[in-house]
């Protein structure tokens, strides 16, 4: 399984890249071969004559590629120009990648509703899996917000059509998986009602539990009413999640211009780590 690993060479993502946790997680869901990939934007110019921008960009992804090395990936590097998130998706999709990763490094609480650009544009056009990892902010020495990946997954869902494509990734996430948490959001006019299918929200996700549970994974349900975003985020608080797996709507050929809110919402104020699983790319 191959991953397309996106850094800006911080200190952030220095940290992601390096943490030996991080990295056994993705070897056990399947990622062999990693592209280490960072983009020099095409409004940075290299100034002085001799600074060599690429070529330092180079050594630096040369040292990341060492470390992944040696725990065993098959790494390849990519330092490209051009706006970041088009050169990323563009290389994902040229060397046929599974899934993107992209760092994102934690705010204060009353900057939470802002993400970085990179990571915002990732997510709103990406034709694969994007893991975004939370990374410390305002520390010299930032660490990942929850390195043990994929031990404690929060499924959210809708039950649409693409919420149960999220689902779908359980089946390679599950070699890391310990436990998950599935929850539904209703809004209070929804309580007591039942879908198109006479199914109750509880009998649907006890179903989807089951599924895991045979997979050994320690499974719950949780059926909330209120705000979807808000009500995501108090069951990753509750639930101590490591990451929260969700799908992105796909309503029509603005998909890749327009991501849903909700996810949106919860790339930008989760405590930790978010799986969004896309739309097919017919959608």
């Amino acid at each position: 399984m191959r991953a397309l690993y996106a850094t800006d060479l911080s200190a952030a993502s220095k940290a992601a890249i390096e943490n030996e946790t991080c990295l056994e997680c993705l070897e056990r869901i399947g990622i062999d071969t990693i592209h280490l990939v960072t983009v020099v934007p095409s409004n940075v110019h290299a100034g002085m004559p001799g600074m060599d921008l690429e070529g330092r960009r180079q050594r630096a992804l040369d040292r990341y590629q060492s470390v992944m090395e040696d725990a065993g990936f098959e790494v390849d590097t990519h330092v490209v120009r051009g706006t970041p998130h088009r050169r990323i998706n563009g290389i994902a999709g040229t060397v046929g990648a599974e899934l993107t990763i992209a760092g994102s490094r934690g705010k204060s609480p009353l900057e939470n509703r802002v993400i970085g650009s990179t990571t915002r544009n990732l997510a709103r056009t990406t034709v694969v899996p994007l893991l975004i990892t939370r990374i410390e902010r305002e520390t010299d020495e930032p660490e990942v917000r929850r390195e043990h990946l994929f031990r404690r997954m929060l499924y959210a869902t809708d039950f649409s059509d693409n919420a149960e494509r999220a689902f779908e990734a359980f089946s390679t996430l599950r070699h890391a998986t310990q436990s998950a948490r599935l929850v539904h959001v209703q809004s209070p006019k929804d309580a007591g009602t039942t879908g198109d299918d006479g199914d109750d929200p509880s009998t649907r996700l006890d179903e989807l539990a089951a599924q895991l549970e045979e997979w050994d994974i320690e499974t719950e349900i949780d059926v909330r009413q209120g705000d979807p975003t808000d009500e995501i985020l108090a069951a990753e608080t509750e639930f101590d999640a490591t990451t929260i797996l969700l799908g992105s709507r796909g309503r029509s050929r603005l998909r890749r211009l327009l991501l849903g809110s909700v996810s949106e919402s919860v790339i930008a104020r989760a405590a930790g780590n978010v799986y969004l699983v896309p739309p097919p790319r017919s959608a």
